[in-house]
């Protein structure tokens, strides 16, 4: 494995404007050239902390190092936060050639990285904005935004509209890109086929803590035989750590432990039904 970035975190706490808190005491320390899957229910803050690491948001004073440096401080070149938000921004769904926007990204600086992921993410350079699935966009917002070498990659569920072909070269590309370059990445996802061979480290978080987290290898991974579930072992570990998460968070709002989302909403201007 080529080296890469360090990321460090240590007593890491977040409260968002409105008091709501968004983390808790975090403490990380991933080594350079690593592939980390952040695992987590929703709402579990794992784009709280990617926003974080990637400086989007400021952490407290010497919580977070990304190379040695205050990513939000001092600023860190190499670094790609990549999110769902892209494809929500009415530009990219205007009437936008395709190669117009990887030129506008530096894509005739890097001819032969460019050409690559337009050929691994099967992106038709044909395309108009407008006239393309949010899964196209997708694969434009991936060729642009790792067309220039960066030096830490965070993705936050950046795959969920790919299809399976699609996604598994993406995946091939971006470990190929660890063991070739000094390079680092966290990914965030809920989507775990065909990824036990992926991670070099796992982060399991829930509301807002991290539960656990260390190299693959450290983690006792269920077998998976006949009649569990079809999972695969990656799936079957993580099914277990959010089963454990529901179960210490307890019901919600509203909702008994028996299952019922309404106590009786009938009289209570609600909707006048049960669920149970």
């Amino acid at each position: 494995m080529a080296t890469g970035p360090t990321i460090e975190v240590k007593n890491l706490s977040f409260t968002f404007p409105d008091s709501t808190s968004g983390l808790l005491d975090i403490a990380l320390d991933l080594p350079g050239g690593s592939r980390t899957l952040l695992i987590g229910a929703n709402g579990a803050g794992k784009t709280t902390l990617l926003r974080l690491l990637s400086g989007k948001r400021m952490a407290p004073g010497g919580t977070i190092s990304v190379a040695g440096i205050d990513p939000f401080a001092t600023g860190l070149e190499g670094v790609t936060y990549l999110g769902l938000e892209w494809v929500l921004n009415p530009i990219v769904r205007t009437d936008i050639a395709v190669p117009e926007l990887l030129k506008s990204v530096g894509g005739d600086h890097y001819p032969n990285r460019r050409d690559e992921l337009v050929q691994i993410l099967d992106v038709d350079l044909s395309w108009h904005l407008h006239a393309v699935s949010d899964g196209e966009r997708r694969r434009v917002q991936l060729c642009m935004g790792l067309l220039r070498p960066w030096r830490v990659l965070l993705l936050d569920e950046i795959t969920v509209d790919l299809d399976l072909l699609s996604r598994h070269n993406f995946l091939t590309f971006l470990k190929r890109e660890t063991e070739t370059r000094s390079c680092t990445i966290v990914y965030a996802t809920h989507i775990l086929d065909n990824l036990a061979a992926w991670p070099t480290h796992l982060v399991h978080m829930a509301q807002g803590k991290v539960k656990k987290w260390g190299a693959m290898e450290s983690f006792t991974v269920p077998e998976v035989g006949d009649g569990v579930e079809g999972n695969s072992r990656l799936g079957q570990l993580v099914l277990q750590w959010l089963r454990e998460d529901l179960s210490e968070r307890g019901p919600r709002n509203g909702q008994s432990a028996e299952g019922k989302t309404y106590e009786n909403l009938e009289g209570k201007g609600g909707y006048g039904a049960e669920t149970k």
